[in-house]
């Protein structure tokens, strides 16, 4: 495929001419950019077809011969010409989208290989300049600026076209050519250092405010319009294997996946979705890219070993801002009037000044709403409540927050069908939206006539708080039974925590589940300390829920489950010290349980927590045995006499605690999850298969036919009983 005449022969069916012009940009011999042969490639019909084994074949004697040829950085310069064209042209289709649209298909499936192929990381064998001689793009000088003139020219494009009929499928083989670009992240370790080389994330970083700025509205407007035009006619790729499955699976085509799914048995709902899902994600790498910079590499002592070296280059660079992130961070909503770009500062007194995104805050926060059983909304929803001020005031102040709050408190409820780094985030949005006192006024405001996912029981006219409630607790049960993950346990109950004080007209059946959650505590608390006092018990054998334990782990968890029976206590003071008088069913609860508390009434720990407790049960149980009482007693009856004491309740004897405030900090170097957390979505998401055995990122599982893949020369010989093609 790498020897062939480069002119088609006349009236030459368009299979030959394919092969000999895909042949020729793969071979070994550099066509100038101003040759006419760059037109001739780039006009093939997306009607044909090639079996995959002569696919990768190209893509192998393409690497081969790319650092002569510079092949690779000429189809990009083309890829940017093409479409500086389609901007400048009508909305009528032309043969300059036809030829935009194959520059970036072409583009994806060489640069992916190379990519995934790349035998350091500096990814040098890109050649991503221009041979000499030849007259290069204005704005293009060597080799440092050509990954910035591509990504310039890709994001100016997705930044100021609309998407339309006529340009529907371009923006998908663009954000698929950016999924490939950006891909370089895979093959490094999470913890990103300054030796770390990401060539076209890394221009996208550097390019100017305004163009940052659309691009980061025009992604999320895709994301909330869900754009659907539908194509008429259209078939396979250049790249589709006929009968076989894609492909791009196999040999790494961008477009070939999309091209299959959006002709092939589409009605248009895959590939509604599957444009604002793209946008979406593209939108999530470049927000939580983070660029390393070395301080000063002279001062550090070369003389240590790797690790060493690697531990005093993290210590000794900082991270560049992330332009990206700053303009989600700036972005207004569309309805706010002042065109003037107000500098703010953020907790820390650190002023925030960039370009003003302007969205539609009402349509992107029912977008949000419909689509939070999805990882990636989730992620964008917490970006948006971290990061936007403005975003999480205007979520603050609506008026029916279930819109949001009822798919949150749903997925929690299926925790066991969904991953942990979804829980983990849905958490976090929880915590950061109770830091703010007019969301507990609200979601206590809120009833919902009833929660038909909600199996364990019927909940008929429950405030969204007491839902709230219930879910949270259910999560901490989940957790010790199965996960046993302290970060979870710790965000719920700070959540809980924050909610306490301001808890109004908790349900019977929340205030249960409540005191049930210190029930469930103290047992596991109990059984720990019966094992660290009698250390004769502790031995190879012994097992807590099923896992050996040593003193040690004993010790550990010991002290974990203290620390959280103290919450629990401290969540239950909280309401009876500020909340008492309007909440009768948690007073209930804690009469009906009251004996769960007797074992902790004299630890050092406890008994300050306690004491308050008890004075509560003092004082009802005093009134209720003020009443005389024809008969047993009756839930009814009980819980009459509490409300009506209630209303004397002055809180005498009282002890008051500092109110307890939890508030989300993110971690230093979050780009360690956050960066592997994107990309396992991209790669369940976007439709591209990435070379699972070069991926450093997170651990994968390796295909069985990558294991075991033959060469190009074994795949041709059996076919074809010939060593060469």
């Amino acid at each position: 495929m790498g020897v062939v005449p480069s002119t088609p022969r006349k009236n030459a069916r368009p299979q030959d001419t394919a092969e000999l012009l895909i042949g020729s940009f793969v071979g070994d011999k550099s066509f100038p950019l101003s040759s006419d042969f760059w037109d001739e490639l780039l006009e093939l019909p997306l009607s044909l077809q090639w079996p995959d084994h002569l696919v990768r074949q190209a893509c192998e004697t393409f690497a081969q011969n790319n650092y002569h040829t510079r092949h690779l950085a000429k189809i990009l310069i083309h890829l940017v010409r093409c479409l500086q064209e389609s901007m400048s042209t009508s909305a009528v289709p032309s043969l300059v989208h036809t030829k935009a649209v194959n520059a970036a298909y072409l583009s994806s499936i060489f640069l992916k290989y190379v990519i995934e192929n790349s035998k350091g990381n500096s990814f040098e064998e890109f050649y991503l300049s221009v041979d000499e001689g030849e007259v290069a793009p204005e704005n293009l000088h060597g080799d440092q600026n050509t990954t910035n003139f591509v990504m310039r020219g890709v994001l100016s494009f997705i930044g100021m076209s609309d998407v339309s009929s006529h340009t529907c499928l371009l923006h998908h083989e663009l954000l698929n050519f950016l999924f490939v670009a950006m891909s370089t992240q895979l093959y490094y370790a999470p913890s990103l250092g300054p030796k770390d080389v990401h060539p076209f994330l890394d221009a996208a970083i550097v390019q100017e405010s305004s163009l940052v700025g659309l691009v980061v509205r025009k992604l999320l407007l895709i994301y909330i319009t869900c754009p659907h035009f539908p194509l008429n006619g259209g078939s396979d790729s250049i790249f589709s294997g006929g009968s076989q499955l894609s492909v791009l699976q196999k040999v790494g085509s961008a477009a070939a996946n999309f091209v299959l799914n959006y002709f092939v048995g589409s009605n248009g709902e895959g590939s509604r979705s599957s444009l604002a899902e793209k946008s979406l994600l593209v939108l999530l790498i470049i927000i939580h890219y983070r660029k390393c910079i070395m301080v000063d590499e002279f001062l550090l002592d070369k003389s240590e070993d790797d690790a060493t070296m690697d531990s005093l280059l993290k210590d000794s660079s900082y991270f560049s801002e992330n332009p990206y992130c700053k303009a989600l961070g700036n972005a207004r909503d569309i309805e706010y009037k002042s065109l003037v770009v107000v500098d703010r500062m953020d907790t820390d007194g650190n002023t925030h000044s960039g370009p003003l995104v302007r969205l539609p805050f009402a349509s992107l926060f029912d977008t949000l709403g419909m689509n939070l059983a999805d990882e990636s909304s989730v992620l964008l929803l917490y970006s948006l409540v971290h990061g936007n001020t403005d975003f999480l005031e205007y979520v603050l102040v609506r008026t029916d927050l279930d819109t949001l709050l009822m798919p949150i408190l749903e997925t929690l409820y299926n925790a066991s069908r969904r991953t942990s780094n979804q829980i983990y985030m849905l958490l976090i949005i929880l915590l950061i939206l109770s830091q703010d006192s007019s969301f507990h006024a609200s979601i206590h405001k809120l009833i919902l006539p009833s929660v038909p996912w909600y199996q364990e029981r019927l909940l008929h006219h429950t405030s969204l708080g007491s839902l709230m409630v219930i879910i949270l607790t259910r999560t901490v049960k989940y957790n010790l039974s199965k996960m046993r993950d302290v970060y979870l346990h710790t965000n719920c109950l700070a959540t809980l925590a924050n909610m306490a004080p301001h808890v109004h007209r908790l349900s019977a059946y929340a205030s249960q589940r409540l005191v049930s959650l210190f029930d469930m505590l103290s047992r596991k608390y109990t059984k720990l300390a019966e094992l660290g006092n009698d250390k004769m018990l502790i031995n190879e054998s012994t097992s807590i829920d099923g896992e050996n334990v040593t003193e040690e782990d004993v010790s550990t968890e010991l002290h974990i489950y203290t620390d959280f029976l103290k919450i629990v206590l401290e969540i239950l003071n909280a309401i009876l010290t500020y909340a008492l008088p309007r909440n009768p069913e948690v007073v209930y609860a804690i009469m009906h349980c009251q004996e769960v508390f007797l074992p902790f009434k004299n630890h050092p720990r406890f008994n300050e927590l306690l004491e308050n407790i008890y004075t509560v049960l003092d004082f009802f149980n005093s009134r209720m045995d003020a009443q005389r009482m024809d008969g047993a007693w009756s839930v009814e009856k009980v819980l009459q006499v509490i409300i009506i004491n209630c209303r004397s309740w002055r809180g005498e004897g009282m002890k008051k605690f500092n109110q307890l405030q939890f508030t989300y900090e993110q971690e230093n170097h979050h780009e360690e999850f956050f960066i592997p957390y994107v990309w396992q979505l991209v790669l369940s998401r976007s439709g591209i298969i990435f070379y699972s055995s070069a991926i450093n990122l997170f651990p994968v599982d390796v295909p069985l036919e990558e294991q075991e893949a033959p060469t190009v020369e074994e795949t041709v010989k059996d076919q074809t009983g010939m060593s060469n093609v």
